[in-house]
């Protein structure tokens, strides 16, 4: 998918690709070009109109690290980032997206559709001068997903919250720990799928601003933009410290319903030695035991085995043992 964008009357505005290459690229001034999983075609029509050859490995996940930003000779630049995306099932996960900044247009690619993008074309159409060129574009894109993210970490606080009503407050039973180290460990992973995600934020804007590509006012939303990432980034800290937390507290739990079980255990072994013992005597073959003999011989031996079982069973449930 192709979309063109420029700016009408302050405000953001698509274009057509057929109305745009029927009038040329001067008149309407394009500030933004989002090629959402581009065909070869989107391809070949970027060349075209402007010039260049999107790279076919953009967003490749394995490109190397030291090639997400840089500079070419021509003037372009070239950065590539992770943005987040959360799906309605609760599953996170993030995104390559690469953009190249050339003649005063923004070139984006991706592969899949962005709450980050989809919220700034809203803002952008609404919200007079909100942009002013293309790389205003790119600082509003890593200033909506610093926002996103900082709503995602809202979301993961009040589910850890719930997490510790069922621990701290619930019979945790092993059904349950079960459940909840299941829900921490989602909460964990998209918690640090955040600090990942910031973190890229920050390197790319780092780069930004040492490219001295930025005017006064745009290099001053970078700082304000990286100074909320510091907070996200310590929230997330204390995230990971309420989630190892919680971790703790519930495989503690999960301990004791163990212990509980290996007392039960420990004491019936402890109860059943003494019968057993009786038991033992009574079945050496010597040949002069005086209760041999004796009619009340048998009776008097499972008696006595039910009272040494009895015995220390009633022992142990006055010492709290039970």
């Amino acid at each position: 998918m192709l979309n063109i964008f420029s700016l009408q009357g302050g405000r953001l505005a698509g274009l057509d690709p057929d109305d745009f290459a029927a009038a040329g690229a001067a008149p309407l001034k394009p500030i933004w070009v989002d090629l959402e999983d581009p065909s070869a075609q989107d391809k070949a029509w970027v060349e075209q109109h402007f010039g260049f050859a999107i790279p076919e490995d953009a967003i490749d996940d394995d490109l190397e690290e030291s090639a997400r930003f840089y500079e070419e000779d021509d003037g372009r630049l070239h950065i590539r980032s992770d943005f987040l995306r959360l799906d309605d099932e609760g599953q996170s996960r993030n995104v390559r997206v690469a953009f190249i900044l050339a003649d005063g247009v923004l070139f984006s690619i991706r592969k899949e559709e962005l709450p980050v993008f989809r919220l700034l074309r809203m803002r952008a159409r609404r919200q007079p001068s909100l942009i002013e060129d293309a790389k205003d574009v790119l600082l509003k894109l890593y200033d909506a997903d610093a926002e996103y993210s900082a709503d995602a970490l809202e979301g993961i606080y009040d589910a850890l919250n719930d997490i510790s009503a069922r621990v701290l407050k619930e019979q945790v039973d092993d059904a349950t720990a079960g459940e909840v180290l299941t829900a921490i460990a989602r909460e964990e992973d998209l918690n640090g799928r955040i600090r990942r995600n910031v973190m890229d934020t920050r390197r790319a804007l780092s780069f930004m601003m040492r490219s001295r590509m930025l005017s006064s006012e745009q290099f001053e939303d970078s700082r304000q933009i990286l100074r909320d990432i510091d907070s996200l980034d310590s929230h997330t800290a204390f995230l990971f410290d309420k989630i190892n937390f919680l971790m703790d507290a519930t495989v503690g739990f999960i301990n004791i319903n163990q212990n509980k079980i290996i007392k039960i255990f420990s004491v019936a072994s402890v109860a059943l030695l003494p019968p057993t013992l009786i038991a033992s005597i009574y079945g050496m073959n010597f040949a002069h035991m005086p209760e041999l003999s004796q009619r009340w011989g048998y009776p008097f031996a499972l008696g006595l085995m039910l009272v040494s079982v009895i015995a220390p069973f009633v022992f142990f449930k006055r010492k709290g043992y039970l």
